[in-house]
């Protein structure tokens, strides 16, 4: 993934979410991730900084394919700690283009199978992981942000200047990836 501030390596684990990296990788190959933003700077009130999340996506609607079904963490076992990537999504099964990389572990985001709370219940869908740039997400993350952009729990999150992703590519995988690793892919930079 290439962005105005520099390239995310991202792995994504095709093994234990087949639906959300399947999906993450139709968006990649017909280039409709191409020249989106990450909009969202999401910091949060608690622990240690940095902390939150940033969040990007396809906002056209005309290029948005069906919503997703839901692969919660409790499912999938890809928990959401510092690094990883997560769809971003309203109910569960709506998840389409959206999505958002941690920068610290955030456990209220994966499933509480449990809860009462449907919505704590499901979760959110994790994915993979970075593997390389989180000083672009880091950068990302510290960018300023608007007082006034945003609705509701989005207020004062939005980005002033979102950060332009240029481009997003698979990378081959690795010849020497543990066979755990071979039913995973990558989202890499390429020029």
């Amino acid at each position: 993934m290439t962005t105005d501030l520099g390239p995310i390596e991202i792995e994504l684990d095709g093994k234990h979410a087949p639906v959300t990296t399947a999906n993450f990788l139709h968006y990649v190959d017909t280039r409709r991730l191409d020249g989106i933003t990450f909009y969202r700077s999401m910091h949060l009130d608690w622990g240690t900084p940095p902390n939150g999340l940033i969040q990007g996506g396809q906002r056209d609607p005309r290029k948005l394919f069906a919503p997703i079904v839901h692969e919660p963490t409790s499912q999938t076992g890809i928990l959401h700690k510092a690094g990883a990537i997560s769809m971003a999504r309203n109910a569960p099964g709506t998840a389409a283009a959206d999505f958002s990389i941690l920068l610290s572990d955030i456990a209220g985001l994966d499933a509480v199978p449990d809860s009462p709370n449907p919505d704590l219940q499901a979760g959110f869908a994790a994915f993979g992981h970075v593997v390389a740039g989180m000083d672009i997400v880091r950068a990302i993350w510290d960018a300023p942000r608007s007082s006034t952009m945003g609705e509701g729990v989005m207020r004062g999150q939005m980005l002033e200047a979102p950060v332009k992703i240029l481009t997003v590519r698979r990378a081959p995988l690795s010849p020497t990836s543990p066979p755990a690793q071979a039913a995973s892919t990558t989202a890499a930079q390429h020029p």
